[in-house]
């Protein structure tokens, strides 16, 4: 008797089944994947069971010919591809034709479909039990298809004592319907769990960048609550490569090959996350997936605006050649690799961050204010000024004695905008008077969507020589003076290093030897240009020995040796994927908190003048350099309600 032998058809499908259907959220998956590459403008997902008992999904899509009906239930049939050159080129969500017979080998499955332009009315059913065709008739059907899966791994028992609770089960069919919503937000989904609505979202326009955004914000809304504020990304690019490159056998052509790059979508602002990443949704032409290369892009681009241990939360798609991604290096299609890993993840931090950027620069020229809607000695806090307004970066200051807010300004002349805010009162006397409230401005407030510091700022007061208190035309708004002068402060010593090319190094009283490992060692000869740039003075002592005898005159340390190796660490942490200058900004963080305005530091009006002035000059704003927040806002109707006004 021979060893090898094929094995039977159904047997070779249930194989692929428990490659192809891990749960039931594998099964509606595929289901949905081929409705929306059959161009469907509604899709109708029912449930019994979290999926075990029934899985039904209907769409209005093309539909299937009676013979098309029967073909799909062989292995490997598919619509999507024809020849070998074509895996290069995959724009559709499923492709490899395993599906269909793998749920149908593992389930009571029927098949019922009829063509778009299919005039008589009369569709195509076909009735599967475990695999084998049982039944195939004439049906009347509205045009697309409907596909019910019933008793999930009824034949396999051991694989169905595998599956969760029904409501974990339901919980992730739920996920991945989240994720389908929002990749085809021009699509109507409708979800029915055990006879119940769970939820039905109509097709949306998107033919235009601005309906898709529009068409995103609203599925967001509509699926996570209005809460959050997001920030339009909106970034195009060129990655260029060298065929041949990853093949020693071809030889490396001088003229690169430019595929088109594009990443937009909407992310949250800055202070919008969370303690997971579960509201990282990330979908490659279309496709939703997972990537940990791009879910470190995101934080490189949301670098200082989140606190450490928090996640931003985005919607972003990805939009590139097809070639330049392999979509079929998982099972179940979850994963994909890109051809150039590098690139692909600097220019999303670069999208992330430009996005973040324009949202902290954006500026609306304040509303005209009639002259008697203000009292005269609230003056009023305008919008940024241009950064060459800021102080030189490359002024030589003692770094150990760093700026306070400097006096203001002259007051400009009248065709510049009102001058900026003058100080509330003397020390000696209080803020404001008792019981005498000012009046709410008599403009139309701005867009809630406008960044805080591009609208005007009333100065009231201060609370705990910490809090500045401002009033806006949305409402209240808290400053932090100490994450406030730590963002500026922040800034301005990075522009300095910058500017500079070079951090200024101050020699050590006795010079240390670090000595490593071979590997270390290495790695530290081919970065010591980088090392010297951040003022570290690194020169090589031997094999695997080093001689340190700098350190930046602003770090303060009981043991540099210790520190460096910490830097040394960070820096291979970080790899070529960040500006270099980035694994000192830790350091320089550090020594912007030592430095900046504390609670119980009093600080007058000129003062507080100066400070909003140059955090509207910061190029994040609204973080400190630990991400924390510079400023909290509650708007009126907060307020109001908090005051039980409405409800």
């Amino acid at each position: 008797m021979n060893r090898i032998r094929l094995l039977p058809d159904h047997v070779a499908n249930q194989i692929a089944a428990g490659e192809v259907v891990e749960r039931p959220a594998s099964v509606v998956k595929e289901l949905v994947e081929n409705a929306l590459d059959a161009d469907a403008h509604r899709v109708t997902v029912e449930i019994g069971a979290g999926g075990r008992s029934l899985i039904r999904v209907t769409d209005d899509g093309y539909g299937m010919s009676r013979d098309d009906a029967l073909l799909c239930l062989e292995r490997h049939a598919t619509s999507k591809i024809r020849k070998a050159e074509d895996l290069s080129a995959i724009t559709t969500m499923g492709f490899r034709g395993e599906a269909l017979p793998s749920i149908a080998s593992i389930s009571r499955f029927t098949l019922t479909s009829r063509e778009r332009d299919e005039t008589t009315g009369e569709g195509t059913s076909v009735i599967v039990q475990g695999g084998r065709i049982a039944e195939v008739r004439a049906a009347a059907n509205p045009h697309g298809t409907s596909i019910e899966a019933r008793s999930l791994f009824f034949n396999l028992p051991a694989r169905r004592k595998f599956l969760r609770s029904e409501e974990t089960e339901r919980s992730h069919i739920q996920h991945y319907l989240v994720l389908a919503a929002l990749g085809h937000p021009h699509v109507g989904f409708t979800f029915i769990s055990d006879g119940r609505l769970v939820w039905q979202l109509p097709p949306l326009p998107a033919e235009t960048t601005a309906h898709r955004l529009d068409a995103l914000r609203d599925r967001l809304r509509q699926l996570h609550g209005g809460n959050t504020q997001w920030v339009p990304v909106d970034f195009s690019s060129q990655i260029e490569e060298a065929p041949g490159g990853d093949d020693p056998e071809v030889p490396v052509l001088r003229e690169p090959i430019a595929s088109h790059f594009r990443l937009w979508g909407l992310i949250g602002a800055p202070g919008a996350s969370r303690a997971t990443r579960d509201e990282q949704h990330l979908f490659v032409n279309r496709r939703p997936i997972e990537n940990r290369g791009l879910n470190h892009a995101l934080l490189e681009g949301y670098h200082t605006a989140l606190m450490k241990g928090r996640y931003p939360v985005c919607c972003l798609f990805l939009e590139i050649d097809p070639a330049a991604v392999d979509v079929n290096i998982h099972p179940a299609k979850r994963e994909v690799k890109f051809r150039e890993e590098g690139t692909v993840r600097r220019l999303v931090a670069k999208g992330v961050r430009d996005a973040l950027l324009q949202f902290a620069r954006q500026q609306e020229r304040p509303a005209e204010m009639p002259a008697q809607a203000v009292p005269a000695a609230q003056a009023v806090v305008q919008g940024p000024r241009d950064r060459s307004d800021r102080t030189d970066p490359s002024d030589p200051s003692d770094q150990s004695d760093l700026p306070r807010p400097r006096p203001p300004a002259p007051v400009p002349p009248p065709t510049a905008p009102p001058p900026p805010l003058t100080p509330p009162a003397p020390e000696s006397t209080p803020l404001l008077p008792a019981f005498a409230p000012a009046p709410r401005p008599m403009v139309a407030s701005p867009a809630a969507n406008t960044p805080l510091l591009s609208i005007p700022l009333r100065l009231v007061g201060v609370i705990g020589r910490l809090y500045v208190v401002l009033e806006s035309d949305r409402g209240l708004v808290l400053l932090d003076q100490h994450a406030a002068h730590e963002r500026i402060l922040f800034e301005q010593m990075l522009d300095r290093m910058e500017q500079a090319e070079q951090a200024p190094s101050q020699r050590l009283l006795l010079p240390e030897t670090l000595e490593v490992s071979i590997r270390d060692a290495d790695f530290v000869r081919r970065h010591l240009s980088i090392l010297n740039r951040l003022g570290v003075s690194l020169r090589e002592f031997g094999e695997r020995t080093f001689l340190l005898d700098a350190l930046p005159p602003f770090i303060r340390v009981s043991d540099p040796r210790r520190f460096t190796l910490d830097l040394v660490d960070a820096l291979k942490a970080a790899g070529t994927t960040v500006n270099t200058l980035r694994v000192g900004e830790e350091m320089v963080a550090k020594t912007v908190c030592r430095h900046a305005v504390k609670a119980n530091d009093p600080l007058r009006g000129p003062e507080l003048e100066k400070l909003v002035d140059d955090l509207r000059n910061c190029q994040m704003p609204y973080t400190c350099p630990h991400g924390r927040p510079t400023l909290i806002e509650m708007g009126w109707r907060e307020l109001e309600r908090r005051f039980g006004r409405v409800q």
